[in-house]
């Protein structure tokens, strides 16, 4: 689902100055463009968004990867991953600094040549760090850089019984709900109740049979950064289809602004009711439709100033460009994954549970 149609650019490196600033390959402002290799476009951005969370690199950079094989090397995502960011902020030029991680992740079960979903390709990134990197106190700092725990909150209707336990999401898979909607309205629509009857009914340990109920979650914990998925796609009648509805995001997320009393769990620590102010940093952007399309990325490192990075194409843009992929008409680039940092004293990541 949802690769690249798109062929790449020619791989030289050339810079020319237009209304955009635009460059070929070499670095510009902390960013620098990646060829397509076999329908990468998927991977190319993700690597943009993981280059442009600093508290990410940050700790890779921590990681002293142990002396291993060849072959043991050329299949270790965390790896590959820590040695592909290095470059990509490296001044030594290099024209492909992320092929290496593409043949990783092609060992591992995520071929090249093949359209990817970016959300699951980032989740399935994230599982492997965790299964592959050797530190693996670190590897849990890496996990609740993104992990939103949340508490599951199931009731019947016929009895009242309550069931919950808690888990937690390394993306929030936002659903969508009109032909126009705000974020902050698929926040609320994700974590309010819903109603689960007919086919839907699930079984209640106290009454001993499938019962209507209610289903829904509670906010536990927010981390550093949250990834937001927009739910775009959706299966039909056997085929996948893509939403193109409008979605508006801010720049500027409150979270305290955004969620009721009855989203967030008692669980909650008191400790951080005031750290709900985020900020946007990346947006990753899908093109075309569900069975054919590309991934670009908009980047910001001071909030102000946006770039655009189209696989080797890296160009300067404004908010107005990020704004132009809330949605709302066929055959735009659509807003497909958003990246929120905290904005408060910067800590490190707390793993708890």
């Amino acid at each position: 689902m949802a690769g690249s149609s798109y062929s790449s650019f020619l791989h030289r490196e050339t810079y020319r100055s237009n209304q955009f600033s635009s460059t070929y390959f070499s670095r510009f402002q902390g960013l620098r463009g990646l060829p397509n290799y076999g329908l990468s476009c998927c991977v190319n951005a993700l690597l943009q968004s993981f280059c442009a969370t600093q508290e990410l690199l940050a700790l890779l950079n921590r990681w002293k990867v142990n002396d291993s094989g060849p072959q043991e090397k050329a299949k270790n995502v965390p790896e590959q991953l820590q040695k592909t960011l290095q470059a990509m902020q490296s001044d030594r030029f290099q024209a492909d600094p992320h092929k290496s991680f593409l043949h990783c992740l092609d060992r591992n079960r995520i071929p090249m040549s093949i359209q990817h979903d970016a959300d699951e390709v980032f989740l399935s990134i994230m599982n492997l760090v965790q299964e592959q990197m050797s530190d693996t106190e670190l590897a849990q700092q890496i996990k609740c850089l993104y992990k939103v725990k949340v508490e599951e909150h199931l009731q019947c209707n016929e009895c009242t019984y309550i069931h919950s336990g808690e888990t937690y999401l390394l993306s929030l898979p936002l659903p969508l709900l009109h032909a126009s909607n705000t974020l902050e309205e698929c926040f609320r629509a994700f974590f309010e109740l819903q109603e689960l009857d007919g086919d839907d009914k699930c079984f209640c340990e106290r009454c001993g049979e499938k019962t209507p109920s209610k289903q829904g979650l509670k906010l536990i914990h927010l981390p550093p950064v949250v990834c937001v998925h927009l739910k775009r796609f959706r299966s039909d009648d056997g085929y996948t289809k893509k939403m193109h509805c409008k979605v508006s995001f801010p720049q500027a997320l409150d979270f305290k602004m955004i969620l009721k009393a009855q989203h967030v769990s008692e669980k909650f620590p008191k400790q951080e009711q005031n750290e709900w102010q985020y900020k946007l940093y990346a947006v990753i952007v899908h093109h075309g439709s569900a069975m054919s399309g590309h991934y670009t990325a908009y980047i910001t490192h001071d909030g102000d100033t946006w770039y655009h990075a189209n696989d080797s194409y890296v160009s300067k843009r404004t908010w107005a460009d990020v704004e132009g992929t809330f949605g709302g008409r066929c055959g735009s680039g659509t807003a497909y994954m958003l990246l929120y940092r905290r904005t408060e004293e910067e800590r490190e990541p707390e793993c708890s549970g």
